[in-house]
């Protein structure tokens, strides 16, 4: 084998080095993008159709005032009338700048959970019956919009510095269970997201709340991808 020979080889081996070293480099660079990917980035599996006189408002208190629906529903009608804080009372008592000015063909309420943190003894009947008239107004008003009453949402009272305060998961239950028994999709449509959230000991799962009461990322993108289909009913 003469120097020549020798020379090319030895070159055709450091050739080949360097393609295996480059190469190890991209999969590593690949890997590390592939592992710090955001897990509450949210790709719109659905084509939602939509017609020029649609409005999807969504309508509740601080999980709804939180909700950033442009993120979420881009390019959709879609309109936040959650405020933080309130009632059912709240609701009802301003109806016409909550709801009415809207015009809405879609309306997903969340509401309850405020009313909820109190001690009455008869504040799940009271929130209900509450419920119930926040809808028969809208029927009336807005015949042709159809509402989505969501389950109000677990909580966690076990996190550290909660704000779950008097709300408990019993009374979240009971109101659930009595909206429903009354929404059966000519009045209104109950959409159950209190088992989707719910951990197995039915508390609000930790990874989808820094509080215990309100979502954070992540939360926002499992109730998404539960309402989206809704939008093509």
């Amino acid at each position: 084998m003469n120097i020549n020979t020798i020379k090319e080889k030895i070159k055709l081996h450091k050739y080949y080095l360097t393609m295996i070293v480059i190469m190890f480099i991209i999969i590593i660079i690949m890997l590390i993008l592939l592992l710090s990917k955001d897990n509450t980035s949210f790709t719109n599996p659905y084509e939602v159709k939509v017609n020029p006189r649609d409005n999807f408002l969504f309508l509740g208190d601080s999980i709804t005032d939180f909700y950033p629906l442009e993120e979420y529903y881009d390019n959709l009608p879609v309109v936040n009338s959650g405020v933080s804080g309130d009632k059912t009372s709240d609701i009802l008592n301003n109806m016409k700048e909550r709801v009415y000015q809207y015009n809405p063909t879609k309306i997903f309420l969340l509401i309850g959970t405020n009313d909820l943190d109190s001690t009455d003894e008869d504040i799940v009947d009271t929130t209900f019956n509450n419920i119930k008239e926040i809808v028969n107004e809208i029927r009336k008003n807005r015949k042709e919009a159809t509402i989505y009453v969501e389950s109000v949402y677990p909580i966690n009272s076990t996190i550290e510095n909660n704000t779950v305060y008097n709300r408990t998961n019993k009374k979240i239950k009971s109101l659930n269970k009595k909206i429903s028994n009354y929404c059966n999709g000519e009045k209104c449509k109950y959409v159950n997201l209190f088992d989707v959230l719910a951990d197995e000991e039915g508390n609000l799962e930790e990874k989808y709340t820094d509080d215990g009461l309100h979502l954070n990322s992540l939360g926002y993108v499992v109730i998404t991808r539960e309402l989206l289909p809704y939008l093509n009913e």
